[in-house]
């Protein structure tokens, strides 16, 4: 899988820490392509787990339940299920137009579902507008940062803080976690490098004291050294509380940091499991849609690892 060129940016952080590479836009549909294997349409791969049980216990903080999603004629989302539990950093993965964005997109409100619920806390959230799913703790980090360029650093800040809950995150909370943002707070984020932007970007959703924080493709278009700083970030912001919901199309970089993946394909879950209980190519086969699926610790014929050396 290749990676973007980004470029050079200086900025710095609290608590650096983990690595990565950067991933690609989640739109457009695709196909397998070269030699990666036959394609016989999206399959769920079940994880090796000890004793076949996920490892969560509890009451999930957010439950999908058969979630279907349509963009006109298109399915996007076919009967998606998942369940998050606090604490959690549960990753979605998959290649471009598997309907990861999406999934995001209408867990936070932004779009509406032919088909299925969305709980928090068990409280049914599918017909409940974006502001309220906010004021409830569902905050979106969207791909692309999305910011208000003309608006200065602490002006895009206040604007995440408008459905803010109570809670351990202030603009000022924010400064201390982001040493470099307090001195630039005057400064329009247009001028900011695109590291800097989404570092705003995710202050911006933590001013609003989210319990669920949804992160759509945070390594779009950066350099790696930037995608590094960023997702070293995460144990710090997870320190107070919250419950991580992300998207990521580079899987190493997704099975570094979470604590469960789960793979869809056009649409459809082909994977899903702790990161210590799946083979590389069990996500392979998940991710490409490959024909089928290679036994624990041999590689299917012709296919490229997703993990170099």
């Amino acid at each position: 899988m290749t990676e973007p060129k980004g470029r050079g940016d200086d900025w710095t952080v609290q608590g650096e820490q983990g690595g990565g590479r950067g991933g690609t836009s989640d739109e457009g549909r695709s196909r397998s392509e070269g030699g990666v294997g036959r394609w016989a349409g999206p399959r769920r791969l079940e994880a090796n787990t000890a004793n076949g049980a996920r490892p969560d216990s509890g009451t999930p903080l957010l439950e999908v339940r058969d979630l279907t999603v349509n963009h006109g004629q298109l399915r996007a989302l076919d009967a998606i299920s998942l369940r998050v539990f606090p604490g959690e950093v549960y990753a979605m993965i998959g290649a471009n137009g598997a309907g990861k964005s999406t999934l995001l997109r209408t867990i936070a409100g932004l779009h509406r579902p032919a088909a299925g619920s969305i709980l928090l806390d068990g409280q049914d959230l599918t017909r409940q507008r974006p502001e309220r799913r906010a004021r409830q703790g569902i905050v979106m980090v969207p791909e692309g940062r999305r910011l208000f360029g003309s608006l200065s650093v602490e002006e895009n800040l206040q604007v995440g803080a408008t459905y803010a809950r109570k809670g351990p995150w202030t603009i000022d909370r924010v400064y201390e976690t982001f040493s470099w943002m307090k001195e630039r707070r005057n400064q329009p984020t247009a001028q900011l490098s695109g590291g800097e932007q989404q570092t705003v970007a995710i202050g911006r959703a933590l001013v609003a004291n989210p319990r669920l924080l949804l992160l759509d493709e945070l390594s779009l278009g950066l350099a790696p050294v930037i995608v590094q700083r960023i997702y070293g970030m995460l144990p710090q912001i997870m320190g107070t509380g919250l419950t991580v919901l992300l998207v990521e199309q580079d899987v190493s970089q997704a099975l570094r940091v979470a604590s469960h993946i789960h793979c869809l394909l056009e649409g459809r879950t082909t994977l899903e499991g702790r990161p210590a209980d799946v083979t590389a190519e069990q996500v392979e086969a998940a991710y490409f849609g490959l024909a089928g699926a290679a036994p624990a610790g041999q590689p299917a014929e012709g296919s490229e690892s997703l993990w170099p050396g």
